[in-house]
């Protein structure tokens, strides 16, 4: 995967994000978790969709029961070994997976990558991203080392990752004190930009080579 289209799509979803009713709003991972259950037969076990993510099992747990509690998804303990939960989609998890696909899909703005792809390739994008989390902080270091306007003004970053100003902005707060981005003027503006400090870009690069390792799945022949 390269990282201009994970940009793209993570900007398209933080967009469509930030117009989700609180009670129905999910975070990238979570949305990813559905992806994942509808592009898979027969459901997975929570162990096995935390090992797809990355992260401890409590974490995921917590996660599917948030999903569950949305009506997004049915957990169900084993026969034999009550602590294996096996998950799967709802007819309901499947309709807000294709509205969220959907409306993702028409967020991304016209020579963007992936400009001209499908609701459902969306959704196979997302399935494979799941597979690494990118916080706000990364998210804007990954917009430093992409941006065409440097040094890159906040503003600029808000409208590159999606997110809202305070989000951008206490991110740049965070990094700039552990060292990783600095603020310098822009010369001939009353302003100040933003740019990689040697540790960031090396944190960036890093994470543009794990993007590069994310391999989509392509639909099986029998679903075409």
């Amino acid at each position: 995967m390269e990282l201009r289209e994970y940009m793209s799509i993570r900007r398209a979803y933080n967009l469509v994000r930030q117009e989700m009713d609180a009670p129905r709003r999910l975070t990238f991972q979570e949305l990813a978790v559905l992806c994942r259950l509808v592009n898979t037969e027969g459901g997975l076990k929570t162990s096995e969709i935390a090992s797809y993510q990355g992260c401890l099992r409590p974490t995921m747990t917590h996660r599917t029961k948030h999903l569950e509690q949305l009506g997004l998804i049915a957990r169900v303990r084993g026969d034999y070994d009550r602590r294996n939960v096996v998950c799967t989609v709802t007819r309901l998890g499947r309709e807000y997976v294709r509205e969220l696909c959907q409306k993702t899909c028409s967020g991304i703005a016209a020579g963007h990558s992936l400009a001209r792809t499908t609701p459902e390739r969306v959704c196979r994008y997302i399935d494979a991203m799941g597979s690494l989390e990118c916080d706000a902080g990364e998210l804007v270091l990954l917009g430093l080392l992409v941006a065409e306007e440097r040094p890159c003004t906040i503003s600029h970053l808000v409208d590159m990752l999606g997110f809202l100003q305070p989000t951008v902005s206490m991110s740049i707060s965070a990094l700039e004190d552990e060292g990783h981005v600095r603020r310098v003027d822009i010369e001939g503006r009353r302003a100040q930009g933003v740019e990689l400090s040697e540790s960031g870009a090396e944190i960036a690069e890093q994470i543009r080579e794990r993007i590069s390792e994310i391999i989509v799945r392509r639909r099986s022949r029998s679903a075409r």
